[in-house]
């Protein structure tokens, strides 16, 4: 289940109430003395900044204006600040005072309209940005009045209630947001949904949660770099959300990036010891070796006609382990490997005595192989298995499988039974081995990875 998002911590917030005092958010003014029990103490006193040069007699007709409104007469408080603005038209704390007045007999507009006047006489006022945010609250723009508290906050990081306000209006922008943007997911607008969630990330930037969705979106979208870059933004957020490590995992496989994805799922497990991932992990660390190998052995399964050098750099590869378990001391000459791109893989398996070179020292890399010829060698690796558990090696060994094409006299019959007893080849149509038929790349990828499997069985760690 989906982890509940840190911004749930701010639903507490939202049950503060929206009167929260707000007064003493001025710049640098004491208010003056109110009635005993103010009626609008929750707006700030929009004092005179000390650079705002004014008469005395506009300062306490500006404060006793502002007294008039606290005792419940908006209409000669309105007067009063009028009378202020009227004589002394640069004087925009009574402006935002008229502001203050139009908020209490709840007229919004007009309080915006007053506090922008304000504010274009000072864009950094405080109390005509608190009451601004006030105005576009009650219209129900809270996006815009985040913004209008944000800058408050940005004057005077002090003051605590705006700060309160701010989550709340996050909290409440986010919910928002994100209730869109499900509606969107629902409907596979995805489109709309990224718009929202987009939204919901400028409210609140440090959301683990929104980021997560976003990058599920943006890979909706098909635009794996900005989900990647989202999925990562929300795991720094929050290291133990088990689901982002794993979305982080699925990009980066998507993208090519083998070890990236292996990264992501050891750290998904290491977050929850019971996430199965450990097949997954293996599957991807093969895939990370196989895409630095060279590109003739990626090429290998859709040839439809596979070589000795290309069987000998399978086996190489994918039985290692095997390999160099086998290995004998002396290494035998070969005479026409140099500079084919097997080289590495042909020697250490003729040295196991897997693949031997003919009686010329020549290996002959570029000869097709054929379905005898595949036998002989899986015959020589399951020996070699055998040797490591006897009574299962005796089964193969004994076996005596019935062709219709390859009698027991055969030279080719031996390892042609021993193979599909072991169950590392299978007889064809008609029960016929076809000895001659030449075999594909598919075929033998087929047979060296049921090798594979029987060598991890006792203890002959496949390979890469």
């Amino acid at each position: 289940m989906m982890g509940v998002p840190r911004l749930v911590r701010w639903a507490g917030v939202a049950a503060i109430a929206w009167a929260a005092l707000l007064a003493g958010c001025a710049p640098r003014s004491t208010a003056p003395v109110a009635p005993a029990a103010p009626r609008f103490a929750d707006f700030p006193f929009p004092a005179a900044p000390s650079g705002l040069q004014a008469p005395a007699d506009v300062l306490r007709a500006h404060e006793a204006a502002w007294r008039t409104l606290q005792s419940g007469n908006v209409r000669g408080a309105e007067r009063g600040f009028a009378a202020v603005v009227k004589k002394r038209p640069a004087f925009y704390p009574s402006v935002a005072g008229l502001g203050f007045a139009a908020l209490a007999r709840q007229d919004a507009r007009a309080g915006l309209a007053a506090f922008e006047r304000a504010l274009a006489a000072n864009a950094g006022y405080v109390p005509a940005l608190i009451g601004k945010g006030e105005a576009l609250t009650a219209q129900g723009r809270d996006a815009d009045a985040l913004e209008a508290f944000n800058a408050a906050l940005a004057v005077d990081e002090s003051l605590g209630d705006v700060r309160r306000r701010v989550e709340v209006l996050r909290f409440r922008e986010v919910e928002a947001r994100l209730a869109e943007a499900r509606a969107a997911e629902t409907a596979s607008d995805w489109a709309a949904a990224r718009t929202a969630y987009e939204q919901a990330l400028a409210a609140s930037p440090d959301s683990a949660l929104v980021q997560r969705q976003l990058a599920t979106v943006e890979r909706r979208l098909g635009d794996r770099a900005a989900a990647l870059a989202h999925a990562r933004a929300s795991a720094t957020l929050d290291p133990s959300d088990v689901d982002v490590w794993l979305l982080i995992a699925d990009l980066e496989q998507e993208g090519g990036n083998a070890q990236g994805a292996i990264a992501a799922l050891q750290q998904a497990r290491s977050v929850d010891p019971s996430v199965d991932v450990a097949a997954r992990i293996e599957r991807l660390q093969q895939r990370a070796v196989v895409s630095k190998l060279p590109e003739e052995y990626r090429a290998i399964g859709g040839n439809a006609r596979l070589t000795r050098g290309e069987l000998a750099a399978l086996v190489g590869v994918r039985l290692e382990g095997l390999i160099a378990a086998a290995r004998r001391p002396a290494t035998p000459l070969v005479n026409d490997v140099r500079g084919h791109w097997a080289a590495a893989w042909i020697l250490p398996v003729a040295r196991a005595g897997v693949m031997e070179p003919f009686s010329n020292h020549a290996f002959q890399p570029r000869t097709l192989v054929k379905r005898g010829d595949l036998a002989v060698v899986a015959g020589r690796v399951l020996a070699i298995v055998a040797s490591r558990d006897k009574s299962v090696g005796a089964k193969w060994a004994n076996a005596r499988e019935t062709f219709a094409d390859l009698g027991s006299g055969h030279a080719q019959y031996p390892a042609a039974s021993m193979a599909v007893a072991a169950g590392a080849m299978t007889a064809l149509e008609g029960d016929t081995f076809q000895v001659a038929r030449v075999v594909s790349g598919a075929e033998a990828i087929d047979v060296v990875t049921r090798l594979e499997a029987l060598a991890r069985r006792v203890g002959l760690a496949g390979g890469r």
